[in-house]
């Protein structure tokens, strides 16, 4: 379980998040949604340990994350696809990955498997297309079969034979009890895949519903997302 309290964070005068608080519980998949600029990656990042808040905190199952042992195994996190050094073959870039957190290496092969990278395993990073790029980028995600899943806008760049995929990928694991928050701009592909919305705008908390709620009287989740961030 993830929980955000009174999560705060500035940069001079620049408020990026703003007394944000909200929880991800286990057994279903948390769209995070808000307009670009709303403060969804920075909140990201301050659960991950990458910036640190002006006020509040984040919890991982009751701890920060830079106190998890082994975090990979308990935490799998994409910010961005193209986080592997552009030299470093794809097998490579995994097996570090791995070692240091004391997972095997027959997990590596597994994991390029199920994201579809199996039979570009040697091939270079930076030799990747962007949906390559995120698919490498979620096998590292999954690498150390982990109980939360944290990922920032995954579909980008995935065909859609990728983005059905990763839908069915998303859905199984919260059906095995797992928690999975998933930023997202894309509003009807939200609506496919999450059973839950934390929406923000200007960093604040604006809406913490199920899909169904958060729609009520509305025509559509666009439209309600819409009213919901006074746009």
């Amino acid at each position: 379980m993830i929980v955000v309290e009174e999560l705060s964070k500035r940069y001079g005068r620049t408020v990026a998040v703003d007394g944000l608080s909200f929880a991800v519980r286990p057994g279903c998949v948390t769209g995070f949604l808000g307009p670009n600029g709303a403060g969804k990656s920075t909140t990201m990042r301050m659960i991950l340990g990458l910036d640190r808040p002006s006020g509040g905190r984040a919890r991982i199952d009751g701890r920060p994350y830079e106190a998890l042992d082994r975090p990979l195994c308990a935490v799998g996190a994409m910010l961005e696809g193209r986080s592997a050094h552009p030299g470093r073959r794809a097998r490579h870039h995994l097996l570090y990955l791995a070692r240091s957190n004391g997972i095997s290496d027959r997990r590596v092969d597994e994991v390029l498997e199920l994201v579809g990278l199996a039979g570009d395993a040697r091939r270079r990073a930076g030799g990747f297309s962007l949906g390559m790029a995120q698919r490498l980028g979620l096998a590292a995600a999954l690498l150390g079969d982990p109980p939360i899943l944290l990922l920032d806008e995954p579909v980008n760049g995935l065909d859609p034979e990728g983005v059905h995929w990763l839908r069915a990928l998303l859905k199984g694991y919260a059906a095995q009890g797992r928690t999975v928050l998933v930023s997202s701009h894309l509003m009807a592909e939200t609506a496919l895949t999450a059973d839950r919305l934390v929406v923000i705008s200007r960093g604040r908390l604006v809406a913490d519903a199920t899909v169904d709620e958060f729609v009520a009287g509305a025509p559509s989740l666009e439209a309600a997302f819409l009213l919901a961030v006074g746009r």
